[in-house]
């Protein structure tokens, strides 16, 4: 495949998107997934239809033989190299360039403005997946004195969860370590006020004693 943009219609693109996330799967299952509450004759006729604009439109993106349809081998699929990315980092740790991993997983959303079912709970698998690994590298590197990727890696943690305490405290860790301690008590006052908003609940005595000679 070569690497001119190709532009389809949204039902072609339901189709190579449902491929691309979950690989190779029979019929029945991508007429279920991308046509639910239609009859099933009328939803495989969907399904063909699509098969052929795509196939016309984007010669030998499908592999269309045997029980199953798939996407050509020579398709590279970003979400697959995230998803490696964070399943390497679960497994081995931070054994790569931090920078590298931390610019893949920043910009890595998936699919924004598409809301069928099975996107919103791949979008919310991703985002899960994205808050551990972040988590891992700003943990790893906090515990390696690499202090400003921490920060970085803490600081994207909660841009996707504003309230997720651990990031909290690696952060303001980070930031104290580097000796900015009006930067670590500006963390803190934040995350104070946005739990106190969302939830009605205070800090935990772990956070508060990061910046209890500063309050």
């Amino acid at each position: 495949m070569d690497s001119c943009p190709m532009h389809v219609a949204m039902r072609q693109q339901r189709l190579i998107t449902a491929l691309a996330i979950h690989g190779p799967r029979p019929r029945s299952y991508l007429v279920g997934l991308l046509w639910p509450e239609s009859r099933e004759s009328r939803a495989l006729e969907s399904l063909r239809v699509s098969m052929h604009l795509v196939s016309r439109q984007v010669p030998g993106l499908l592999v269309n033989g045997g029980p199953e349809l798939s996407l050509s081998d020579l398709v590279d699929v970003d979400l697959h190299r995230v998803r490696s990315c964070v399943r390497e980092l679960s497994q081995t740790g931070l054994n790569g360039n931090a920078a590298s991993s931390l610019n893949l997983l920043r910009d890595a959303e998936l699919l924004p403005g598409w809301y069928d079912d099975w996107v919103l709970f791949e979008q919310s698998r991703l985002r899960q997946d994205r808050l551990h690994a972040f988590h891992i590298i700003a943990r790893e590197s906090l515990a390696r004195c690499d202090f400003e990727v921490a920060l970085e890696a803490s600081e994207a943690a909660l841009e996707l969860e504003p309230l997720y305490e651990s990031a909290v405290g690696l952060l303001i860790r980070a930031q104290r370590h580097q000796g900015n301690n009006a930067a670590a008590l500006r963390a803190f006052e934040t995350y104070r006020a946005k739990l106190h908003d969302d939830m009605g609940l205070a800090p935990s005595e772990d956070i508060r004693r990061l910046v209890a000679d500063v309050l």
